[in-house]
């Protein structure tokens, strides 16, 4: 049986702000985006699409019940490095067996931005 499903492929974000939300993600993931309209901004982040989209009505709270989790070296650094940008903590660095830990942050806007160091996963 042939699998349909092709892997995890876009992580968006809706953002109040989509001009503040670009200069913000353009510098906590240290790249500029690919596609810039005023309706949507991609980032390409290792092969996977971070979109920003304007939000159509004020939200009375963002949800985390599913969180993504990006792929870093160091999750503890990471996780430092975004607070000091204006994000406020969700999830401290918590090792959750062997080498892997996560985290989480909220951007400026309340969406929650996860962080994993997993030695042990690979790209297939």
């Amino acid at each position: 049986m042939a699998n349909k499903f092709l892997g995890l492929r876009t992580t968006i974000y809706k953002v109040p702000d989509i001009e503040k939300a670009k200069a913000w993600y353009t510098e906590a993931f240290e790249t500029a985006p690919y596609f810039d309209e005023p309706f949507y901004v991609g980032f390409n982040i290792a092969g996977y699409e971070l979109g920003l989209q304007p939000e159509e009505a004020e939200m009375s709270g963002k949800i985390a019940n599913v969180v993504t989790y990006w792929g870093v070296e160091n999750a503890e650094q990471e996780f430092d490095r975004l607070i000091s940008l204006g994000a406020t903590p969700h999830e401290e660095p918590t090792n959750v067996g062997g080498d892997i830990v996560v985290a989480s942050v909220l951007d400026p806007w309340g969406n929650v931005i996860g962080l994993i160091y997993n030695p042990e996963f690979t790209m297939e």
